[in-house]
C-alpha cells in the first residue's frame, strides 16, 4: 500500500460522524442509514453521504433489501482496527461527560458489559478472560490450551479453525485498558452466552445485561464473583 493509500484509508475515520458510525457498528450487526443517522445525531442525507465514502473505501460493506440499505463493518479485522484505535485514545484526555442520567446509565452499562463486534467486552469480557487465564484454559500467550479446548467441548461449543482468523487473540478493552478474548474462541463463547441466555442486549445495541442464569453459570463454571457481574451500587 502506498502512503497516499494509507492516508486515504485513515481519513475515512478522521471525522466525528464516521467515527460514531464505526463505534455503533461494533455491535456486529447491520444498520440502516437512518438508524446510524439517529445514533450520530446527523441528518439522513449527511449520513448517506458519509456511508457512501466508507463503503467505497472498503471500511464498510453494504446490502440492499427493497428500499432499505444496510451497512456493517467490512469484516472482523476492520472491527479489530476500530476497537484497537478506541483503546489507544489517550486516557489522560477526558471524554465528554454524560449530559443526563440516561446517558450516564448507558455509559455505565457499556463499561460493565458489551459486545465488541462478535465477542464479549467491558468488565464482563475482561473478567471472563482473566478466569480462563487463571485456570489454564488460555495460555499466557493467548493460545487455547488442551484443557481449554476440552472446556469448550464440554459446554457444547464448537470451535472451527480458520485460516483467516486466529483461534484466540487478545483485544485491548477500551474501558478496562486490559485485554479481553477475541478470535474464533471469543466469538464462539459470546454466541453461546446469547444462546444459553447468559446475557441479553440492553436497548437493542452493544450494552449487555448478565441474566440470573448467566450469573449462576459464570460463577459456577469460572468462579467469577457475582459482584463483578452485577451493576455497581449507586
Amino acid at each position: 500500500m502506498s502512503a497516499q493509500g494509507l492516508a486515504s484509508f485513515a481519513a475515512l475515520m478522521a471525522d466525528p460522524t464516521r467515527a460514531a458510525f464505526c463505534l455503533a457498528l461494533l455491535d456486529g450487526r447491520a444498520w440502516t442509514a437512518g438508524e446510524l443517522a439517529k445514533a450520530a445525531k446527523v441528518a439522513p442525507s449527511t449520513a448517506s453521504e458519509h456511508l457512501s465514502k466508507m463503503v467505497e473505501g472498503g471500511l464498510l460493506s453494504e446490502e440492499r433489501q427493497g428500499r432499505h440499505r444496510y451497512v456493517r463493518l467490512a469484516d472482523a479485522a476492520t472491527a479489530q482496527l476500530v476497537e484497537d484505535l478506541a483503546a489507544h485514545v489517550n486516557p489522560a484526555v477526558p471524554a465528554a461527560s454524560p449530559t443526563s442520567l440516561r446517558a450516564a446509565s448507558a455509559s455505565a452499562a457499556m463499561a460493565r458489559a458489551r459486545t465488541c463486534y462478535d465477542h464479549l467486552a467491558g468488565r464482563l469480557g475482561v473478567a471472563v478472560t482473566d478466569a480462563l487465564l487463571s485456570r489454564g484454559l488460555l495460555d499466557p500467550g493467548f493460545s487455547l490450551s488442551a484443557s481449554g479446548a476440552d472446556w469448550f467441548a464440554r459446554l457444547g461449543i464448537a470451535l472451527e479453525a480458520s485460516r483467516h482468523r486466529p483461534m484466540a487473540r487478545p483485544c485491548l478493552d477500551w474501558t478496562e485498558r486490559r485485554p479481553h478474548l477475541a478470535g474464533t474462541a471469543g466469538a464462539a463463547l459470546c454466541r453461546h452466552a446469547f444462546e444459553a441466555g447468559w446475557v441479553t442486549r440492553i436497548g437493542g445495541h452493544r450494552a449487555l445485561k448478565v441474566t440470573d442464569d448467566g450469573l449462576t453459570s459464570l460463577c459456577t463454571l469460572l468462579e467469577i464473583p457475582a459482584s463483578t457481574l452485577r451493576p455497581l451500587p449507586n
